[in-house]
């Protein structure tokens, strides 16, 4: 099952939104500095995550949150 999640650097006090398969992993890879864009912002935090039924749904899930604005995303969800 996709998952499309959203990270958080203190650091840098951004959000970051991305799908995967294996968060576990995923998470590990970003906090590795495996992602160049993630890779200034270690240690990341999961702040939430969405099960989507396939990669499809995953990916028009990512995209409407970043339309949104994660930020706002969260706020709609009373998540922060």
């Amino acid at each position: 099952m996709y998952v499309v999640y959203i990270l958080f650097s203190a650091s840098l006090n951004k959000y970051y939104v991305g799908s995967t398969l294996h968060l576990s992993i995923r998470l590990e890879e970003h906090n590795r500095g495996k992602s160049p864009f993630t890779k200034k912002g270690m240690p990341w935090t999961l702040v939430h995550h969405i099960e989507c039924g396939d990669h499809n749904a995953a990916i028009l899930l990512e995209n409407k949150i970043k339309k949104r604005g994660i930020g706002r995303y969260l706020d709609d969800l009373k998540i922060h």
